[in-house]
């Protein structure tokens, strides 16, 4: 039974009080028991989770500060949870992405964190899960995932997220190439943001051309048309004809049901969740030093470890 202390910080985080999420992620984030006992306490909430990954420089986090506003024209709580590589000297996040959205500081019905991924492969935090979670309590309608990059580590977000876009800047050839590598399977929607250059409609068809390629071969999950995933997008100008609405448009259709995404993978969440605790457990196991034998060494070493996955209230 979680203590007072407990009790009153999860009753801050369902009144939707900011200091309160952010305490919580913190405890979650660190992986400490007191967080995992208030994530029990913690209703359960009805957000829209909608990952957004790219690759470096495709403009991900200025779809984002448009999908915000977007969305916030239309009444809606958005939280954020930018996921950024590690500094590996305080496991904090490097990128900072609060800084680019600065506009929305003052909006009580925007919240933003930076979380580190703390060598975390997938381009997740092994916290996201448990973020998400905290911030639907909250009462957030809306969370947008930003991604470290993109990649075959990359299909981690499936796990968390009911939706994918996948930002892409115009003649994004290495871009493309990831695509073909196996990356194809993860998004539901395809955005070639800064769609005002030159490249940006060859780009949007090559994507179309693979997707059909990839459909014919049974690749591809989403149930939408290759014709209707892939968006041409300004970021830089959320109101134009190209601009971010027709995106939002999308993402709310799906929320009600008028265009169901593929869900979340709960298994895949589940491995990654387990994987990144039992790692986390093993570096603070002393490895058997006197044993030559790796395959007596590694016995060794997760009955050492058992005791800690067992016991959820162990450090």
């Amino acid at each position: 039974m979680t203590g007072s202390g407990g009790t009153l910080l999860a009753d801050r985080v369902v009144e939707g009080d900011p200091r309160a999420c952010a305490r919580l992620i913190s405890l979650v984030e660190d992986d400490e028991p007191e967080g995992r006992r208030i994530l029990r306490e913690l209703p359960g909430g009805q957000a829209l989770r909608v990952g957004v990954t790219g690759p470096p420089g495709a403009g991900k986090s200025t779809v984002i500060d448009g999908l915000i506003r977007q969305l916030r024209a239309r009444e809606l709580k958005v939280a954020v949870l930018a996921v950024d590589p590690s500094s590996p000297f305080s496991g904090g996040a490097l990128l900072g992405d609060r800084i680019r959205m600065q506009g929305h500081a003052r909006d009580r019905g925007v919240y933003i964190r930076s979380m580190g991924s703390r060598g975390q492969l997938g381009g997740l935090s092994a916290a996201t899960e448990g973020a998400c979670r905290v911030l639907e309590a909250a009462g957030f309608g809306v969370i947008l995932i930003e991604t470290v990059g993109v990649g075959q580590s990359e299909m981690a977000i499936r796990g968390v997220a009911d939706l994918v876009v996948l930002v892409m800047h115009p003649e994004s050839g290495d871009g493309i190439q990831a695509l073909k590598a196996g990356i194809l399977e993860v998004p539901d929607l395809f955005v070639v943001n800064k769609a005002d250059l030159p490249g940006a409609r060859a780009t949007r068809q090559a994507l179309v051309a693979m997707l059909e390629e990839a459909a014919s071969l049974g690749h591809v999950m989403s149930p939408e048309a290759p014709d209707e995933q892939v968006l041409l997008v300004q970021g830089e100008d959320p109101e134009g004809p190209q601009g971010v609405q027709s995106l939002v448009e999308r993402l709310l259709a799906a929320r009600d049901g008028q265009r169901p995404g593929r869900g979340r993978d709960h298994l895949a969440l589940v491995r990654a969740l387990v994987e990144a605790r039992v790692g986390r457990i093993l570096k603070q196991v002393p490895p058997p030093a006197d044993l030559i034998d790796p395959w007596a060494a590694a016995r060794h070493w997760l009955a050492a470890a058992l005791p800690h996955l067992e016991d959820p209230g162990r450090p």
